[in-house]
């Protein structure tokens, strides 16, 4: 977008009385390679381009958003937002700050994945697919995926931000059925990072494939658990998502200030057990989740959510920060230029502790490993969850038993923190993508091994 353009559309907005106006110009390429039945089954390629325009008035938002990067497309989205308000008036002109131009990975590393072939991603997939089914005769499906999306963004706000900024993920999925029988079991890994195809040349789709399958045949002939209140062992990585769904998302000031969430008026206050640390880190270099600023233009950083079971702070944007009063921590997040940005997660996870999974384990009489996670649902504002166990196992007179199946676990968030008593050395973080008001947007999850003394298992 030319600057001057920009600095018109602003200046329209400034003068019907907006207290803020913003412009988020995006255009993103993306392209998606899958495999289904030993056979590429989808391949879509495209570009979306858009621009967004926020009018403030206060801590009242007004959005539109097009295609049509006209002058009077522009001018007339601004009428349309603004129609029947009293025009304003502003004494103090804004002129933009120098542009900055921010890339978010390394360009030293980076590889474009638009200048990998389809015939290279399609060895990776046939390699998968491959691979699982020559275990067993008992996996009867395979399907794989790679998928990549390069964007440019430019910023610009009635502050003065001038900035672009350009994104690149890549992320690989491998699903798995077993079956035998009436009896059939998904097992999946999904990988994914910040940056270009490189991402492709670090992980080992022999290795996701195998991993997928072996724990689809570990689990497809496995007994059903016997539900009830037990203590619960919850494995690294992925095991994160508990947390993200159900503390995360009433830590973000979007619940905060809307009076959704249980965290409410708890800053400074003792709300986990003393063993636990969460933490949300915007910066970590090449992670799935990171970005260097957000989609406000504002820096990401590492942000302390509980220090030691206290919590310290919640994530918040600019419109999150003014009517909670608390500052911003650069956490404004959107799918595209479809959507107005509202406080969202980035990479999220516990912090590593001091316990050993044995000791966990030996810990318990009669309880649960769930040692990978599979998908739920979670209501925000109360902290309710319900979260199916992809894999677990029977803890006995501590010590790991039978694998079972069927299992969910069953809580409130914010009453299971105090009760996680062990937290282990294994930080593993996991890709994923969390979907909220401001549409869709890749995040990490992650945690190491802990131990809930007690929570509710669901089970047959």
């Amino acid at each position: 977008m030319d600057k001057n353009l920009a600095h018109e559309i602003i200046d329209a907005g400034l003068a019907a009385g907006a207290s803020f106006v913003e412009l988020f110009e995006e255009e993103s390429r993306h392209s998606s390679l899958g495999l289904k039945n030993s056979s590429i089954e989808t391949a879509t390629a495209g570009t979306n381009y858009g621009i967004g325009l926020r009018l403030l008035y206060g801590t009242e938002v007004l959005y539109a958003f097009t295609s049509d990067n006209s002058h009077d497309s522009l001018l007339q989205m601004v009428k349309a937002l603004t129609f029947g308000r009293t025009s304003g008036t502003y004494s103090k002109p804004f002129e933009f700050l120098p542009q900055k131009n921010i890339c978010d990975y390394s360009t030293n590393a980076f590889k474009d994945p638009r200048m990998l072939g389809q015939s290279a991603k399609t060895n990776y997939l046939q390699l998968a697919d491959s691979t699982a089914r020559a275990i067993s005769p008992k996996i009867v499906q395979v399907s794989a995926s790679i998928s990549d999306v390069c964007s440019t963004i430019s910023i610009y706000n009635s502050e003065g931000l001038s900035l672009e900024t350009k994104r690149a993920r890549c992320r690989a999925n491998v699903f798995v059925t077993a079956e035998e029988g009436n009896e059939r079991h998904i097992a999946h890994e999904s990988p994914g990072a910040l940056g270009g195809y490189e991402f492709l040349e670090t992980i080992s789709f022999e290795d996701l494939a195998k991993e997928s399958a072996e724990r689809a045949l570990r689990i497809l002939n496995a007994g059903y658990i016997s539900g009830g209140k037990m203590p619960v062992i919850m494995g690294n990585a992925f095991g994160g998502v508990i947390f993200h769904e159900a503390c995360g998302h009433p830590l973000e000031t979007e619940s905060i200030r809307k009076n959704a969430s249980p965290f409410c008026g708890k800053l400074g206050e003792q709300i986990a057990h003393p063993c636990l640390t969460a933490i949300d880190d915007g910066t970590l270099k090449g992670v799935w989740g990171s970005l260097e600023i957000d989609d406000e233009g504002t820096p990401t950083e590492r942000t302390v959510l509980i220090e030691n079971g206290v919590l310290k702070s919640y994530l918040s944007d600019r419109i999150g920060a003014e009517q909670v009063g608390v500052r911003r921590t650069g956490s404004a997040r959107r799918e595209s230029y479809a959507y107005a940005p509202v406080s969202r997660m980035r990479n999220t996870f516990i912090a590593q502790g001091e316990s050993s999974l044995d000791d966990m384990i030996s810990s318990v009489d009669n309880g649960l490993y769930a040692i990978k996670m599979a998908g739920g649902s979670v209501n925000p504002a109360t902290g309710d969850f319900n979260f199916a166990v992809e894999e677990g196992y029977a803890i006995r007179n501590g010590k790991l038993a039978e694998p079972v199946r069927g299992a969910t676990l069953i809580g409130k968030g914010h009453e299971i923190l105090p009760k996680i008593s062990m937290v282990g050395k294994d930080l593993e973080l996991a890709a994923g993508i969390c979907g909220a008001s401001s549409g869709s947007v890749p995040v990490t999850v992650g945690q190491p091994s802990l131990k809930v003394d007690q929570i509710l298992v669901g089970g047959r």
